[in-house]
């Protein structure tokens, strides 16, 4: 259980996320996640990084138990700093970052997705941000580089979830495959990026980043603060202890896809 890093082929690492049972990354893990990106993406060896999760699903975000069980604010603060610093990584990964998603890509996936340079998912592969039913915000930065403007906003309002499918029409997803064959899939496009001049794929890497028009960093940090502020008036806690104990929102039902993935206790 963790994160672990792989090198199945020639200039590729597969840094893998497994946190069962649905991969709700506590604290430690994000960190983890960082360091292992950043250490692949550092290494002359390699040439392309893919990024997967082992498990039910590829992310669902936060751990929101270890939150409601830390004293005060001090895991909310760490996951907010744990997911910041994971996010940079996938962004600011020296060699490109391909996200492998089968199942559900939830809250901080999203943030992870979004800062990734190409998506590989699976037929049953959803995408979303149930935020605003677990008392938070954020990642809105990340969601608005896989869909429109305007349906970025109808599915952050309304918690609903998006389907790799309707991703790749979008082109933000660049194949979508059966389970069986994801990391296949994953690993063609990586050998295919990684055949390249290792030089020259980290220069085309920092060339894009720099032109990019949206500032994730500053976009994120703006957003953890209406987290941070929806923390302090209550209301979080109000949504958070509902979803923790199985009640889902507090004022009425959720309108999320049901792949929405419940933690088992």
């Amino acid at each position: 259980m963790g994160v672990s890093t792989s090198r199945p082929e020639a200039g590729i690492a597969v840094v893998t996320v497994d946190f069962p049972p649905v991969n709700a990354v506590p604290v430690r893990g994000w960190y983890e996640l960082a360091r292992a990106v950043r250490a692949a993406g550092s290494d002359p060896a390699v040439r392309c990084v893919v990024l997967t999760a082992a498990g039910r699903g590829f992310n669902a975000g936060v751990d929101l138990k270890e939150i409601q069980r830390g004293p005060g604010h001090r895991a909310l603060i760490g996951a907010n700093r744990g997911c910041a610093a994971a996010f940079s990584a996938v962004y600011e990964c020296e060699v490109p970052v391909v996200a492998a998603v089968r199942g559900f890509c939830l809250g901080g996936g999203i943030g992870l997705v979004g800062n990734a340079d190409a998506v590989v998912a699976t037929e049953d592969a959803t995408f979303g941000l149930p935020e605003l039913d677990r008392g938070a915000l954020g990642a809105a930065t990340h969601l608005a580089r896989l869909v429109p403007q305007h349906l970025l906003r109808i599915l952050y309002y309304t918690s609903r979830t998006v389907t790799a499918r309707e991703l790749h029409r979008h082109g933000s997803v660049w194949r979508v495959v059966p389970p069986g064959e994801l990391l296949s899939a994953a690993l063609e496009l990586a050998g295919e990026i990684a055949a390249k001049d290792g030089s020259l794929i980290r220069l085309a890497k920092a060339a894009l980043n720099g032109i990019d028009p949206v500032d994730v960093h500053r976009g994120y940090r703006f957003e953890q603060g209406f987290t941070f502020e929806a923390a302090l008036t209550g209301v979080a806690d109000r949504h958070r202890e509902a979803f923790v104990s199985g009640r889902g929102r507090p004022s009425r039902p959720s309108r999320t896809s049901a792949t929405d993935p419940q933690e088992e206790p």
